[in-house]
């Protein structure tokens, strides 16, 4: 039954991800041949946004499913070194490409990942092989141009963009969000937003004109703007943006609490109590932006690095992290208390630094590691723990700690289908556990469930997708004209060697028909 379950989750994924990119098939015929282990390399399937190269991205990367002799698809590894990915560029000066080993999702699914240096103006040459064999219709010839991160090239037909990222035609957090905001008007926008939050922490003022992105600070803690400037100049790099003004709150907390009144602000995190306007997280979008560079654990990393098998899991529920909620340190005490059910420890200290020495502080352990455990707690931290997307994205069961809190993404789980949810006290924490140890096979399901969900939702193009969106909403329901003001700075765009690049599209602005 639970070859069964596994080999349907894997057909499930792959029926999903094909309704998103075009799945390259390759019909059977009688003379196809089978290698070691009965893995059929004509017969696997290849797919994902990295095939196209109009598909521009920090790190490109699409999907390999292994399919064996008889056609069916594999549901277990058939061992991490299956494949050889080799991407050259079709020009004849020399581009780098970093071309990783493909991660192994342990599902009988791989997902390869490449970064490009400089643009391919002829185009890409990219080969699967397995044991020397041509995978599927390996070589894919992806004609140029095809532009790196840092070109500055934006695809002047929005609605060509999006198609060519698969973005959803809706995001209904977004469509929520928008809600109590039929017009936004930027004068009383511009007058209200200082005079009630300056003092909050730290807002940046942004105005997109012509693609041009400038801005101004308000508060004392605007540092954070490294993370929204980066962002918003990778979207401009890659789709033309409406002109557009508006206000990102950088702090942690979402601000907007009037129900009457309010004013639109855009915020990392909501809540149900504030009427801020969600953005994916600082800590995703960073992670996306430097994933095989900058940072190590991303969203895309995470899926190759999720542990053991199910059945090879420690049997208990795991937690590490810093001091930054009570209900953390009570974690800690039901650990000490319960040891075969949970293993919960604090890593750093801050925000209750006199209870240290009754608690104790845990060593650091690697997140990967996390996974060795079947069952993972996540309690938030000041607001919504960031760690929750990651974990989703593992192998484990997750158990979220009921909140008011939450991220962009949140309103499409859920609790019982992808993930189990624990009340906000904890109260009922360990009974959790214990039903999860008591119906392995349900509690497996879930955990399966919610990272099929979380691949599909956290990949890297949904988020431009879900940026451009916000803007986007925001622009059409702006009343006034966005304005570059005395004070703002402009963001510029990179303009050293790495951005160096040929962009070979009409620059003509195109009035975009949605």
């Amino acid at each position: 039954m639970a070859a069964k379950r596994s080999e349907k989750s894997v057909e499930n994924i792959c029926r999903s991800a094909g309704r998103r990119f075009a799945v390259l098939i390759v019909f059977f015929s009688t003379n196809v041949p089978v290698c070691d282990g009965g893995l059929s390399p004509q017969r696997c399937l290849i797919w994902g946004p990295g095939l196209d190269p109009k598909a521009v991205l920090p790190v490109r990367y699409f999907f390999i499913q292994a399919v064996g002799s008889e056609g069916e698809k594999l549901a277990v590894s058939p061992g991490k070194d299956a494949f050889k990915v080799k991407i050259t560029s079709l020009d004849k000066e020399f581009i780098r490409v970093h071309v990783p080993p493909p991660l192994d999702r342990g599902d009988g699914s791989f997902l390869v990942r490449y970064r490009l240096y400089g643009s391919a103006v002829k185009g890409l040459k990219v080969e699967v092989l397995h044991q020397g064999a041509a995978v599927a219709k390996s070589p894919y010839i992806l004609q140029g141009p095809v532009y790196h991160e840092y070109c500055d090239c934006p695809e002047p037909g929005a609605s060509l963009w999006q198609s060519v990222l698969r973005c959803p035609t809706d995001e209904p957090q977004i469509l929520s969000d928008f809600k109590p905001f039929p017009t936004i008007d930027l004068q009383h926008l511009r007058q209200e937003v200082p005079r009630r939050f300056s003092n909050r922490g730290g807002l940046i003022h942004y105005t997109i004109t012509d693609n041009k992105v400038y801005r101004r600070t308000l508060g004392k803690y605007t540092d954070f703007k490294m993370f929204s400037d980066e962002m918003l100049l990778s979207l401009t790099r890659k789709v033309r943006v409406p002109d557009v003004e508006f206000f990102i709150n950088v702090g942690d907390w979402p601000l907007e609490a009037r129900k009457e009144g309010a004013i639109p602000i855009l915020s990392w995190c909501g809540s149900t109590e504030t009427r801020d306007i969600v953005l994916p997280t600082y800590e995703v979008t960073h992670s996306t932006l430097e994933m095989m560079r900058g940072v190590t654990n991303d969203l895309l990393s995470v899926q190759g690095n999720t542990g053991p098998p199910w059945a090879n899991k420690t049997e208990r529920a795991f937690f590490r992290g810093r001091d930054s909620r009570e209900e953390r340190l009570q974690l800690v005490s039901l650990s000490k208390a319960n040891p075969d059910l949970l293993d919960a420890g604090i890593t750093a200290w801050f925000f209750f630094r006199d209870r240290e020495k009754d608690v104790g502080k845990a060593p650091l352990i690697g997140f990967f590691d996390f996974f060795k455990y079947k069952y993972q707690v996540n309690v938030d931290g000041t607001v919504a723990a960031y760690r929750f997307p990651y974990l989703m994205l593992g192998n484990s069961l997750v158990l979220k700690q009921d909140s008011q809190f939450y991220e962009h993404f949140y309103s499409r789980l859920r609790a019982g289908s992808h993930y189990i949810s624990v009340k906000r006290n904890l109260s009922d924490l360990l009974d959790k556990i214990k039903w999860a140890k008591e119906n392995d096979a349900e509690a497996k399901e879930v955990a399966r469930s919610g990272q099929a969900a979380a691949r599909e939702l956290l990949q890297p193009s949904r988020l431009y997708c879900y940026y451009y969106r916000v803007l986007l909403t925001y622009s059409e329901l702006q009343t006034g004209r966005p304005t570059r003001h005395a004070d703002m700075e402009q963001v510029l765009q990179s303009d050293d060697h790495t951005a160096a690049c040929t962009c070979l599209r009409n620059r003509t602005d195109v009035k975009d028909e949605l």
